[in-house]
């Protein structure tokens, strides 16, 4: 699996932006596909995830109602809707693709085989 990282950019606290992560290769009902975030100094955390068998997504507990990942299989893409934006958004944002990810996985990044270039988050104060 092949992954494309797009958007990401600057915008000021509050804002909104939008990630996408284009994808390519074998996928099949048990892929799972997530973003996850690190920044500087920082290590990786998890930040949402969607199962392709359920469309539902997952979320950390610190974008939870801000976030929301969706999937539009007509065009191969996997999209991190960034709302209400906070400083502490701040990092790098890659996306992560795994086949035969389980639903207690879907957090850990070690789950996920496939990574894409990662793309920056910057929110101003």
């Amino acid at each position: 699996v092949q992954l494309q990282a797009s958007g990401g950019g600057l915008v000021q606290a509050g804002g909104s932006l939008r990630v996408s992560c284009a994808y390519s290769g074998r996928t099949s009902r048990s892929t799972g596909m997530g973003w996850f975030r690190q920044a500087p100094g920082k290590e990786r955390e998890f930040v949402a995830a969607i199962r392709f068998s359920t469309y539902y997504g997952y979320y950390a507990d610190s974008v939870k109602g801000r976030f929301t990942i969706s999937r539009d299989n007509a065009k191969n893409t996997v999209s991190l809707q960034m709302n209400s934006l906070k400083p502490e958004d701040t990092a790098v944002y890659y996306c992560a693709a795994g086949n035969g990810i389980i639903l207690s996985a879907v957090t850990e990044g070690t789950a996920y085989d496939y990574w894409g270039q990662g793309t920056q988050v910057t929110v101003s104060s």
